[in-house]
């Protein structure tokens, strides 16, 4: 027996909701279990009457589920709600399947109450379903049938008459009118099966309808743990995996190479992913064959491509080390292999008015005893792309264990991939942000200037790994940014930057979860103060190690990313106006201040061929959400100066040129310059952020 979809309708809350509200109640649980449908993928929809507010009267008002969007977080404004009867108008304007396409064009002048969110491809799919409320899933158990080499023959043995069954259509208004022909012939079904789809189901109100989905959803799966009795992928290639520890660092050394290798005008972010059921699909022996048929469901599909790249890999090889070196002297074969045969596809299968082609790298890599590698223009669309990939794989486990599995036509594949209307959509896409794609590593993240950093850049686009040592701060500041700009931008790692291992571990993190770095920005800081005579060695010592030794691993653990991605990168050294003129009881500061920018200028130096950057931003007497500000660092500066710790802030601005305070967000600024390409002619150079103070100028 599969596991049960459980019925989650509530009737108490659902007697509290209007028929829309019902609408998006039933979506958003449909859409909440990604057993019934992934992420954005699936529709819903009612036909509803509403009163006219051109007329006065009433008329029948279709909801679904507008372009764009996920059925499981919908809210009322995703819902596209057109005039049903001027939608059956339209059948009078349809000229066939050469015209498909300009149907969607008609779709506007049928909204009902200026509604402004646009109409899918999908909307004739629901309005000539003779049925008040219809629900259109992904069911990983419904497109393994529907994938088959019989899946018609299966969808009547499976449920005895109450589905119908269509062959492989692209979406779209023709699709609609045999929609609406089989459910006005056939009135005893319950739902129909698209062939390599997915399914549709209907029912007189939406709990009717949520529950009939449930359970032809079960049914299938049921059905399909009963008779798939087969070994999964004609069983395991590779009987002794490799633990998850090893599985972390060959994707750690696998991911810059492949990102660096596939970077083009747009950056990529990485996903890894080796949940069980990767793993069963890339230690099969039909690992190979399998994903060459590529998917079968078109939501699947163009979030995949047309195949995935499978890297040779051989996990039998127990010495990581010697495995990854024989992997990546034919990692270029692969990937150019890979780009002339999907560069082959697109010439065979272009038509006159196809778009140019597009990227030609793969979305997903699998790789046997490691896992799955996903790509896109950023983290949430790669992690989304290996989740359908998921889906891909459960399909063909069951399909092949019940048929013969059969994937997407080629021609078909093209079709939606290169369609007039999905360019169209492509093109109405706001242009990426200037650090798109980019990964950022910032080091004291959770202080003043790390958190700021960290929001400067990913307003614009990049993803960030902020690294602290103060658990409960980054746990604090990691869960503030991403409320702001979502959890797949975010990421927090402890780290100690006095700890080789530590610092080698927290870089590792990030590279895992995002793919690689292109901007490091070394910021960990610390503030002491003492008269020489009683600058005791640990103080010293405590210095160098956070200010010089720690600045210097990060760069070096971060030099090794950007070296082997081959992309360039800019390095950002956060030193501090007493690396250039010194203060009074501050001598381990400054000379550890200083260091950092000798540092940056080796750096400078070494990176320069690689196209690796590295740049100095110097800040003076930041205060505001400054860790360092709230301890004895406060007290002792203000002692130095012969004041109280509450006149310090008066004092720094006063004393400055311009006589204004410096602000975490006015280094954030800086950093941007130097990460982002207004500064990409720029390294080695010094950026003070201190209002103005003539003896730090430099020389």
């Amino acid at each position: 027996m599969a596991t049960v979809l459980e019925n989650l309708w509530d009737d108490s809350y659902a007697s509290t909701l209007n028929d829309e509200e019902l609408l998006k109640y039933r979506s958003n649980l449909l859409g909440s279990d990604l057993r019934i449908t992934n992420y954005g993928g699936g529709n819903t929809s009612a036909k509803l009457t509403q009163e006219d507010p051109l007329t006065g009267k009433q008329t029948k008002v279709l909801w679904v589920k507008g372009s764009g969007g996920d059925l499981g977080s919908i809210e009322l404004g995703g819902f596209s709600t057109l005039y049903e009867p001027k939608l059956h108008q339209l059948k009078e304007l349809y000229r066939g399947l050469e015209f498909e396409d300009e149907m969607v064009g008609y779709l506007p002048h049928c909204t009902f109450n200026l509604n402004p969110r646009a109409a899918s491809i999908d909307t004739p799919l629901h309005a000539y379903i003779p049925h008040a409320h219809v629900d259109h899933m992904h069911p990983d158990a419904v497109i393994a049938i529907a994938c088959t080499a019989n899946s018609q023959a299966l969808t009547e043995q499976i449920f005895a008459g109450d589905l119908g069954w269509l062959p492989w259509q692209r979406p779209g208004f023709d699709l609609g009118l045999k929609l609406e022909k089989l459910a006005g012939e056939n009135p005893q079904l319950q739902g129909v099966v698209l062939q390599g789809h997915g399914l549709f189901t209907w029912g007189a109100t939406s709990k009717d309808c949520y529950l009939k989905t449930l359970e032809i959803i079960q049914k299938s799966a049921d059905w399909l743990a009963e008779n798939n009795t087969s070994e999964s992928f004609g069983g395991e290639k590779y009987t002794k995996p490799l633990d998850e520890k090893q599985r972390f660092d060959i994707a750690c050394q696998l991911m810059p190479l492949v990102r660096g290798k596939i970077t083009n005008e747009q950056f990529k972010v990485g996903h890894f992913n080796d949940s069980p059921e990767i793993l069963q699909f890339v230690n099969s022996n039909q690992l190979t064959s399998l994903a060459a048929l590529g998917t079968s469901c078109p939501d699947h599909f163009l979030r995949t491509k047309i195949a995935p790249l499978v890297i040779h890999f051989d996990p039998i090889e127990r010495d990581v080390e010697k495995a990854i070196a024989n992997c990546s002297q034919t990692l270029d074969e692969q990937l150019d292999a890979y780009r002339q045969n999907y560069t082959a596809y697109y010439e065979r299968c272009k038509h006159e008015n196809s778009p140019a082609v597009r990227d030609q790298n793969a979305v997903v890599y699998l790789i046997p005893g490691v896992g799955m590698l996903t790509f896109a223009k950023d983290k949430a669309t790669a992690r989304i792309a290996g989740e359908f990939y998921i889906n891909a794989i459960n399909v063909m486990r069951d399909a092949t264990g019940v048929d013969t599995y059969v994937g997407l036509d080629e021609q078909e594949a093209f079709n939606i991939e290169y369609w007039l209307l999905e360019e169209a959509k492509l093109q109405r896409m706001p242009q990426p942000k200037s650090l798109a794609g980019r990964v950022a590593y910032i080091t004291g993240g959770a202080g003043g200037i790390g958190k700021a950093t960290a929001a400067r850049l990913a307003s614009e686009g990049a993803c960030v790994c902020i690294a602290d040592i103060d658990d409960q701060a980054l746990t604090e500041s990691v869960s503030e940014l991403q409320s702001v700009f979502g959890k797949d931008v975010v990421r927090g790692v402890t780290c100690d930057v006095t700890k080789e291992q530590s610092v080698i571990n927290a870089l590792k993190f990030c590279t895992v979860e995002f793919g690689g770095v292109d901007i490091l920005v070394s910021n960990a800081g610390i503030a002491s103060s003492a008269p020489l005579d009683e600058t005791d060695l640990s103080l010293w010592n405590r210095n160098m190690d956070i200010l010089s030794t720690g600045y210097f691993l990060n760069l070096r653990e971060g030099f090794k990313i950007l070296k082997k991605q081959k992309t360039g990168g800019s390095m950002i050294v956060i030193a501090s106006k007493n690396a250039l003129v010194a203060s009074p009881n501050a001598s381990a500061y400054c000379v550890a201040k200083a260091a950092e920018v000798q540092l940056s200028r080796s750096v400078a130096l070494e990176g320069a061929p690689l196209g690796i950057r590295c740049n100095v931003v110097n800040p003076d007497a930041v205060l505001k959400g400054s860790k360092i500000w709230t301890g004895k660092w406060r007290e002792e500066r203000a002692a130095a100066y012969n004041m109280v710790g509450e006149e310090l802030e008066e004092h720094y601005r006063s004393r400055s040129l311009l006589k204004r305070s410096v602000l975490p967000e006015d280094i954030a600024e800086a950093i941007y310059f130097f990460a982002s390409t207004k500064s990409d002619k720029s390294t080695g150079n010094i950026l003070n952020v201190d209002a103005g103070n003539a003896a730090s100028f430099t020389r």
